[in-house]
């Protein structure tokens, strides 16, 4: 006889969960509609990632994104479906997506009260290996009068309704931050649904694991160099962190979030302004991380304190266990006073 007490009856989804915080804030639940369409979006690329290679989607798609990368066929898929998905929720104005040089904004016989700031596929450079690569959202009111336009997306990261990230692994998890806390949903296929397995995520005071790309080593400013020193040769007879690296930012900060330490994509003398983009990137893992009880600084200020200039603007972002963040904000200012 089979035992039939491994299935749980009373699973709680990612939409019983908005729902229910939803019916206690007394909201209209549109942020459910919203949040349902994205992750209708996010089961659809995590099934074209699992059977990319039988599907011929790997390659290049034959055109560079507005900053730079080269297009890949999945970013091409993961982009439409995301923007086609939110359009048709009844529940957005203006989508900012990395893979579009301007802002998308609704037709008007469709249009609700939310911006919605999407990288439709992080670390596709990674793709072809094989290496985890993921999906990340700020969700955002629309707060000034008038028509839907691009600068209803320029707002601070203090602003978020909602963030949160699909990371595609060896499982598809939604880690999902609203007001109150940071809770994680793994998609259970035989279901096809995102169930809570991780509620009010917290992460650790302090880790023992550093997140950067060293291969940039000659362009670090000096706190930079003298905070990676003090990782890898403590001088207070405590080990060494470890190092870790995978290049997709999705990958790395939940690894930091579930593990603690420090993620770091700092300014250097090759990028001055940081390399990692404010409103579909940095913003919403700020959230995240603070949410969580972490710290997230460009080393001179809160990275959901920026109020953006424009959609793709970029920023140096150091996030992960406040103590780690604070220890080096502490260099930084050190090396500022010289």
């Amino acid at each position: 006889m089979t035992d039939r007490s491994t299935f749980d009856t009373n699973v709680t989804t990612v939409t019983r969960f908005v729902m229910e915080g939803g019916r206690k804030a007394r909201g209209t639940g549109e942020l459910t509609q919203l949040l349902n369409a994205l992750c209708t979006a996010i089961k659809a690329i995590s099934t074209a990632v699992r059977k990319a290679g039988i599907a011929n989607l790997y390659g290049i798609a034959g055109s560079t994104n507005v900053t730079g990368d080269q297009v890949k066929k999945l970013d091409v898929l993961s982009n439409d479906m995301v923007i086609n998905m939110l359009r048709s929720s009844f529940s957005t104005c203006v989508i900012v997506s990395e893979e579009n040089k301007e802002a998308v904004i609704v037709e008007e016989d469709r249009q609700g009260k939310y911006v919605v700031c999407i990288d439709p596929l992080d670390g596709s450079s990674n793709i072809d290996c094989l290496v985890s690569i993921g999906t990340i959202f700020g969700i955002y009111k629309k707060v000034s009068p008038g028509a839907p336009c691009e600068k209803d997306a320029l707002q601070s990261g203090r602003n978020l309704v909602a963030a949160g990230y699909a990371l595609y692994g060896s499982a598809t998890m939604l880690v999902l931050a609203l007001e109150s806390s940071v809770n994680c949903f793994m998609l259970d296929p035989a279901i096809g649904e995102f169930i809570l397995v991780n509620k009010d995520v917290k992460i650790k005071k302090k880790g023992n694991i550093y997140s950067l790309n060293e291969g940039y080593a000659s362009y670090f400013d000096p706190a930079v160099t003298e905070y990676l020193q003090k990782k890898k040769f403590p001088q207070d007879g405590s080990s060494p962190y470890g190092s870790r690296y995978v290049g997709s930012m999705v990958a790395d900060v939940h690894r930091t979030l579930v593990y603690g330490g420090i993620f770091l994509y700092p300014a250097n003398s090759k990028s001055p302004k940081g390399k990692l983009r404010l409103l579909y990137e940095c913003n919403p893992m700020a959230f995240i991380i603070e949410k969580a009880g972490g710290m997230a600084t460009t080393g001179k200020e809160a990275i959901l304190d920026i109020i953006p200039e424009n959609i793709h603007e970029r920023v140096p972002v150091v996030l992960g266990s406040s103590d780690d963040v604070e220890e080096y904000l502490a260099l930084v200012k050190k090396h500022s006073a010289k």
